[in-house]
């Protein structure tokens, strides 16, 4: 569930407390092109702000309407837009995509209040809805779980269900793992240098000052874990990696030009990998955007990782680059 659906739970708590009504509208279900996927959040409140989306704007437009004009709901009940062509041009679905939403109202926040608690320990929890009975029930989730609904129960999860561990805390590490955070992903830096751990000033990131293949043998990465070292130190970097690529992450990546990847698949060959371990490498990290800032080469690497993460085909690689074969979309 991405973070930012936290942010629209946390403005429904909010705004309930002040002692506005509050309606949360979830996806759950889509047919053709549309701009959300189910899970996608939006909280309505009874004046008409609205935070969240489930749509590229119109449907969040009829919505509102919708309040403004005393269509208020008391129980859960479901909505659906672009049932004909005509309709789904209306509500500005592309290529005739339709949706189906659930709009709920908010009548109690201690939910909430449970499900903000438990992910910001880093917890993933899902959050599960009976639309006869009402019954709302928090409990733990898996990484593997992603948003469901069989007609009657709606079960949402929310908490990073993607992590990252990135070697070193230099200005490109914090850029990036700034960034990371609300792509889903929880962030672990790691640099056990005291000049760089010193100054790690990322809020709802962790650090370790461990050495980075402890680390990696600690996380127990697994196909959900990303591993961005960019420490530009050898015996930092390749520490890591000798874990990392034994590991079942699904991205393995380093800084580093195509000379200096080279020589350190060399360096990783002399040790217990194999070709095909060595192979999975991304080298050098990150498409080829022609960024030079470390925001512009946070947002390379991160590019990529969303990439293979989605199993799209890297074709935007400088030339001569490794590009590991065999990606898989994670989503599906």
């Amino acid at each position: 569930m991405d973070s930012l659906d936290l942010q629209v739970l946390s403005q429904a708590r909010d705004w309930f407390t002040e002692g506005r009504k509050v309606w949360l509208v979830t996806v759950i279900e889509t047919w053709g092109s549309a701009p959300r996927p189910p899970g996608a959040l939006l909280c309505l409140r009874d004046d008409g702000l609205v935070v969240g989306s489930v749509s590229g704007g119109c449907v969040e437009d009829d919505l509102i309407d919708r309040v403004r004009h005393g269509e208020r709901v008391d129980e859960p009940s479901l909505i659906a837009y672009g049932v004909t062509k005509e309709e789904a041009a209306r509500f500005g679905l592309p290529c005739g995509g339709n949706l189906r939403l659930v709009q709920e109202p908010l009548h109690d926040t201690a939910w909430i209040d449970e499900v903000l608690a438990r992910t910001a320990r880093h917890e993933l929890v899902a959050r599960q809805l009976d639309l006869q009975s009402r019954e709302i029930l928090i409990s733990s989730a898996h990484r593997s779980e992603s948003f469901s609904f069989d007609g009657r129960v709606l079960r949402a999860v929310f908490g990073p269900r993607w992590r990252m561990l990135i070697i070193g805390a230099g200005q490109l590490s914090r850029v990036l793992a700034q960034m990371a955070l609300p792509l889903d992903f929880e962030v672990t830096c790691c640099d056990p240098r005291e000049e760089y751990h010193l100054t790690w000033d990322v809020p709802g990131t962790q650090f370790s000052k461990s050495m980075p293949d402890d680390v990696v043998v600690e996380m127990q990465l697994d196909p959900h874990s990303a591993v961005v070292a960019v420490t530009h130190d050898p015996k930092l970097d390749d520490m890591v990696l000798l874990e990392a690529l034994k590991s079942p992450a699904f991205y393995v990546g380093a800084l580093g030009s195509r000379g200096n990847t080279a020589k350190r698949k060399e360096r990783l060959a002399m040790f217990d990998l194999s070709p095909q371990e060595i192979a999975r490498l991304h080298g050098p990290v990150g498409l080829d955007l022609g960024g030079k800032t470390p925001a512009e080469i946070a947002v390379a690497i991160l590019a990529e990782v969303i990439a293979v993460r989605n199993g799209v085909a890297l074709v935007q690689k400088k030339e001569g680059s490794a590009v590991p074969s065999g990606i898989v979309n994670l989503n599906s």
